[in-house]
């Protein structure tokens, strides 16, 4: 019998040979669960949690006898009840680090291929009409302004990726300050002032309940006409039905989205038929190195903890008193 249990919850990768060989190490089996029915029972005695699209609720993490460590596959823990591990002395942990290129890049492709409506172009070209006029109106980006949701790694990334193309860089973040942002080469605004000014909005933020339906009808109807929105973060933050109203009406000119509000999506949503939005599938982390990345990060944190020391990124430290 194995010294170590760790539970996987929903694994998105095609093998866990990785996985399993690194945790051999320090004596630890990986159980991977394949029925969602049985997360609670295989959880209860795990001495850690690796979760990805799973919902790790109190019910769970209440259920968990032993378990140091709660890590989420990827950056955002909205997947988990923070309150409820810390309440266990339980760690939660993430991996911020393993796609802010990928992610950061995918945004500005996004913003380029809106700004010089590729897309458009290429469907029409496609359909034997060679004429530019059908784009009409381009806009150079030049002196355009770009403001920025949350000012962390990536946006910080995508602000030095927009630099070449002559833009000028606005963001609003309550925890990042005035002086900091300065440094970086960007100018620190409120929420209203980075609605009602910016070309193109990238949004950057984590999803919180403050963040939720941050981008609603409101936000929509005060934002330039000539606009553009940009969401590499999570679906909840823009408001699904409100955005396609504002398409509808012409209130902005356009929007590319890495997610929606469910990565189920529905043929007969109207986002899918509009010419002036670019939608990909939750894709803007992904790149083979950031894989690679993604999996041994996580799986180091997990040994780490094991061993008695602390993962790379521990969420809930001041919860913890640590």
């Amino acid at each position: 019998m194995s010294k170590f249990k760790v539970v996987t919850t929903d694994n998105i990768f095609p093998d866990l040979i990785m996985e399993r060989e690194m945790l051999s190490e320090i004596d630890a089996e990986l159980i991977e669960v394949k029925n969602p029915q049985t997360i609670n029972d295989e959880c209860k005695d795990a001495d850690a949690v690796i979760g990805t699209y799973a919902q790790l609720g109190a019910d769970i993490i209440n259920n968990m006898q032993k378990c140091k460590l709660v890590i989420r596959n990827g950056i955002g823990v909205n997947t988990i009840d923070v309150d409820a591990c810390s309440k266990k002395e339980i760690m939660v942990a993430n991996i911020p680090t393993y796609c802010l290129d990928e992610v950061a890049t995918h945004a500005i492709t996004l913003l380029l291929a809106l700004a010089r409506k590729v897309l458009l172009l290429n469907k029409t070209v496609k359909e034997g009409i060679w004429d530019v006029k059908k784009a009409i109106p381009v806009y150079s980006l030049q002196k355009k302004k770009l403001g920025l949701v949350g000012f962390g790694k990536i946006p910080r990334l995508v602000k030095e990726k927009s630099v070449p193309f002559g833009m000028s860089v606005i963001a609003y973040d309550p925890y990042v300050t005035e002086e900091a942002m300065k440094g970086a080469g960007v100018e620190k605004v409120d929420m209203d002032c980075l609605i009602e000014e910016s070309d193109f909005i990238s949004i950057h933020c984590p999803l919180t309940p403050e963040t939720k339906n941050l981008f609603d009808a409101d936000a929509f109807k005060r934002m330039k006409k000539s606009a553009y929105i940009i969401n590499t973060s999570r679906g909840p933050v823009i408001n699904e039905l409100d955005i396609i109203d504002a398409l509808e009406q012409g209130e902005i000119a356009g929007a590319g989205l890495d997610v929606l509000i469910s990565d189920d999506v529905d043929i007969n949503n109207p986002l899918l038929k509009m010419d002036n939005i670019i939608i990909t599938p939750h894709a803007a982390w992904y790149s083979e190195e950031s894989i690679e990345m993604r999996r041994r990060q996580t799986i180091e944190s997990v040994i780490s903890v094991l061993l008695g020391k602390e993962p790379a990124s521990l969420i809930n430290r001041k919860q913890l008193g640590r």
